[in-house]
């Protein structure tokens, strides 16, 4: 199914086409042709001819009319497809309806939002921030009372750090991310030392957006301003900002230290680590020290090479370290972190990719990405100014009474909004009644954490809202964007002619082995093998292979005994291929004389071939069998022939001349 769902979609760009160009100033409302009592204009057939024809063809006349054949002809099948009803099966409305929901998507997002969002992408791609955080949480759904306690609780921790209070201090006691304090040891994990804030590196689409932006728009050695995410409130820290580490495949040897170490033994492993930076000075090999000395086993038996990683994927000492390698087989110095002492060397780096390079993949990621939104609200202002829209509040607010705890269960009775019909919102002529959205609301409900009924009611009725916006836009895009609705016209027209097409010709070919069979009857000579031998082809390795195979041959042992023979266990010293050849089929072949009986040896690349021929075979027929995929394709064409032959003489054509004309 993919397949076939690919290869169609490979025949609509075929007949689509890729580029558009300007023409000579015709009339683009003249009828150019009628074509089953339906008119063509000049305008129609020179959008669709400019995007099939060569670029370097546009002016040519005789390109011109070779298309206006192919034109007439794709037009009869289609109306034929028409006259047939399969612009109304199911399959093919569903069809279309994906096309056009795929071709309408960049309609509903703002390009040159997303065009300033991949630049700014890319800038924050080139730096690497290191910051801690505190964090307040509340929900984005959360009662604004709710929302003004924790607005207050951050305001009051800021106000505390700019008069000079630790943030390291502060994140400890205060922060509610639990990160930032000490978790002691428990079934599901060791104790874990806190970080009190410090998040470490990270870069560009590492955090959620609105702390990514804080974090960039702050300078190093400062403190942002408040950062709402959908988490909750941050305060940011900016510790340091480095040029890109990029992607890095790094190597570690690894000194672990116990949890239960003493002074001594931390010092014993210190000096370990140290006399082993030593033998790596003096010259010594850096997989025997790993092999031998680290601790990391995973990694020991294939030099300490750790899988490849980029800034967040680490502890920031580790981080740091590698940005003081600069080039492959340079080694650290050893580095303490929370997990025990590391000497680093670098394998690779994959620096930030130049601009031109990365915006693909960028592009990618940012629509993807929450920031995304952005784009799209501005559609959705774009949509309100254009159109206009009005709201009626106290509709709205009804739904506050009506709907209760129920809906978080997803056991809401849609019963309970009964009678309410009044508008809610208008969009241009459009009126959007409470019973729309009591049906919404009872369509999305499902089983939830437990909210309040007037937040819920209005993100239900904010979705609700964006959703009819963009049904608006959507049912006018025809209208507004013609260069849509002609290419709606033609994935509709590519579709009609894929399916009917199969169904005449590309099926109907591979199915009517009758037809087949007789086609091939009436065009063998069409099909025919060139003068060929019926010959058996000796290779052996060498002359002694060579001359042990001609003795067996001369006293009539079978080939596949005489390879018994000759080729012991897993060793090829002599192969043969028998059956009937053209000199094409291999180089030797045009070396021999082509007479019945054994030929001298040949000296090629692969050893001595000789040749025993058998028979020396005249031009004939290719049997069906032979030649069944050049003989299908004929076949084909033959049907699509017959075809269009029979549809010119069910359908009439007119073309007007002196239209043609001025287009030439």
């Amino acid at each position: 199914m993919m397949k076939r769902m690919t290869f169609r979609i490979l025949f609509l760009l075929m007949f689509l086409g890729l580029s558009c160009e300007s023409w000579a100033q015709v009339n683009s409302d003249e009828v150019l042709m009628t074509i089953a009592g339906k008119n063509v204009t000049v305008g129609e057939f020179m959008a669709i001819y400019q995007k099939n024809n060569m670029a370097n063809q546009s002016d040519n006349k005789e390109a011109l009319d070779e298309y206006l054949n192919l034109f007439i002809n794709f037009k009869l099948k289609v109306r034929e497809a028409e006259d047939l009803g399969l612009d109304t099966v199911p399959s093919f409305t569903t069809e279309l309806a994906g096309y056009r929901e795929q071709l309408a998507k960049p309609y509903f997002v703002d390009e040159a939002t997303i065009d300033t969002l991949v630049e700014e992408a890319f800038e924050r791609s080139k730096k690497d921030v290191r910051a801690s955080h505190i964090f307040i949480r509340v929900s984005p759904d959360a009662l604004p009372e709710d929302t003004l306690v924790a607005w207050e609780k951050i305001s009051k921790i800021r106000e505390r750090l700019l008069q000079g209070e630790q943030f390291e201090t502060l994140a400890f006691e205060l922060s509610e991310d639990p990160s930032a304090r000490d978790r002691e040891a428990n079934a599901q994990h060791p104790f874990i030392k806190g970080n009190k804030g410090d998040l470490g590196y990270f870069t560009v689409f590492d955090m959620v957006y609105p702390f990514e932006s804080a974090a960039y728009k702050t300078v190093e050695n400062q403190i942002s301003p408040i950062a709402r995410s959908d988490y909750g409130y941050h305060l940011i820290k900016v510790t340091k900002k480095q040029p890109a580490m990029g992607k890095v495949t790094v190597a570690h040897l690894y000194k672990a230290i116990p949890k239960d170490a003493t002074a001594e033994d931390s010092l014993r492993i210190h000096q370990k680590i140290d006399s082993i930076f030593t033998l790596l000075k003096s010259g010594a090999k850096w997989d025997s020290l790993v092999r031998l000395y680290s601790d990391d086993k995973g990694s020991a038996s294939h030099g300490g090479v750790l899988p490849k990683f980029g800034v967040n994927r680490m502890v920031p000492e580790f981080i740091e370290a590698i940005y003081k390698l600069e080039k492959k087989d340079d080694f650290s110095k050893p580095i303490l972190t929370t997990y025990g002492w590391h000497i680093i060397k670098l394998e690779e780096r994959e620096r930030v990719l130049p601009f031109n390079e990365a915006k693909s993949e960028l592009k990618q990621k940012v629509l993807k990405d929450s920031r995304s939104q952005l784009a799209k609200e501005v559609v959705i202002r774009r949509i309100i100014d254009e159109y206009g829209m009005k709201e009626y509040q106290p509709a709205k607010e009804e739904f506050y009474i009506v709907v209760n705890d129920s809906i978080f269960l997803g056991k809401w009775n849609a019963s309970m909004a009964a009678g309410m019909k009044k508008p809610l919102f208008k969009i241009g002529d459009l009126v959007i009644s409470q019973q729309e959205f009591t049906d919404y609301l009872d369509a999305k409900q499902k089983k939830g954490e437990q909210k309040n009924i007037r937040v819920y009611v209005d993100k239900q009725y904010h979705n609700f809202l964006e959703e009819k916006l963009l049904m608006v836009e959507n049912q006018n895009l025809e209208q507004k964007y013609p260069e849509f609705k002609a290419l709606m016209n033609e994935y509709r027209d590519g579709i009609l002619l894929f399916d009917l097409t199969d169904k005449n010709v590309w099926s109907k070919a591979v199915k009517d082995t009758t037809g087949l069979k007789e086609f091939y009857v009436n065009h063998k000579a069409d099909y025919m093998w060139g003068p060929r031998i019926d010959a058996t082809i000796y290779t052996a390795k060498n002359p002694d292979v060579a001359a042990t195979t001609r003795k067996y041959l001369s006293t009539g042992l079978p080939d596949e005994d005489i390879l018994k023979e000759i080729n012991h266990d897993t060793l090829t010293f002599l192969t043969i291929q028998s059956g009937k050849f053209s000199k094409k089929d291999y180089p030797v072949l045009s070396k021999i004389s082509w007479k019945t009986g054994t030929s001298e040896n040949i000296s090629t690349e692969n050893g001595l071939v000789f040749v025993t021929i058998r028979e020396v075979l005249q031009p004939e027929p290719k049997e069906l069998n032979e030649a069944r995929g050049l003989i299908t394709a004929d076949y084909q064409n033959f049907l699509e022939t017959q075809w269009i032959k029979d549809l010119k003489a069910k359908y009439q054509v007119v073309v007007h001349p002196e239209v043609l004309a001025k287009i030439k």
